[in-house]
């Protein structure tokens, strides 16, 4: 049987609990399914050293970590330091998520934009790309990244990007990559597939954010890396693409941002 075209899930959780029982199986069916790298994310520093033993123990498995803003208030904030520290591991590659979120925190976003403005500085002195929430937060979360670019280059991914169309263009102005989730799959997702459909190809990444936001078939259940291939196909539909050709783009495109990936695999 041939080998199915190499994706990456550039965003997922494999050290949430709903994973505890089957973690093997999860990865395993990634593999079978073609999603050969997965970068699994840490959102609370005091969960960094499990989230490494993840990445540790699965050779497809890399690991980023940061404060969530919905845990900005809640969590120490977290210095510079701090982040460059675990910069040394060298599966670590990148640094978050960080961000915005004003849906059901909006009551920190001063502590939020603080943290943000922590991980925006670790990325920098780092090297390693940003990687963003941001929902309900589309002015703020521009002009911070804006105003922040100028102040001093970083590279950045949008995470789990389903903001509105004015924070894309913002976002792809400033050479950053937009990912896309299984919600771009949703049916009545138009308006946030147009929204891709705009953006340029080679600013595009996978992503399921799993255990959330499955895409169909599978919505409504337990999302896995495996899954990336369903998100995957409509975009390669949306962009007129063999899903081949756009596998191997967003190969190529997670390549360039996240370059501690490629270069640990060119040396294991």
């Amino acid at each position: 049987m041939p080998q199915p075209p190499e994706i990456t899930d550039s965003h997922c959780h494999l050290d949430f609990a709903s994973f505890d029982e089957d973690r093997d199986a999860v990865i395993a069916r990634a593999l079978e399914a073609g999603v050969t790298r997965m970068v699994t994310i840490c959102t609370r520093l005091g969960a960094e050293p499990r989230v490494r033993a993840i990445a540790e123990t699965y050779a497809p498995v890399f690991y980023a970590a940061g404060t969530h803003p919905m845990s900005a208030a809640k969590e120490p904030l977290a210095t510079v330091e701090d982040l460059a520290a675990l910069a040394a591991h060298p599966k670590f590659v990148g640094i978050g998520e960080t961000g915005l979120d004003y849906h059901y925190t909006a009551d920190s976003k001063t502590i939020q934009q603080q943290s943000l403005a922590v991980h925006i500085e670790a990325a920098r002195r780092t090297r390693l790309p940003l990687i963003i929430h941001s929902r309900d937060a589309d002015d703020d979360m521009a002009r911070i990244l804006a105003d922040e670019h100028r102040a001093g280059g970083f590279s950045c991914v949008m995470h789990c990007f389903s903001s509105g169309p004015a924070l894309a263009e913002a976002a792809l102005d400033l050479g950053f990559y937009l990912s896309m989730p299984g919600i771009a799959a949703f049916p009545k997702s138009t308006a946030l597939r147009e929204i891709f459909a705009a953006a340029p190809v080679d600013q595009i990444l996978l992503e399921t954010d799993a255990p959330y936001l499955a895409p169909p078939p599978h919505r409504g259940k337990r999302n896995e890396p495996a899954h990336t291939v369903h998100t995957a196909r409509v975009a390669a539909d949306l962009y007129g693409l063999d899903y081949a050709e756009f596998a191997a783009l967003t190969q190529a495109n997670f390549d360039r941002l996240f370059a501690k990936v490629a270069s640990h695999q060119a040396a294991a």
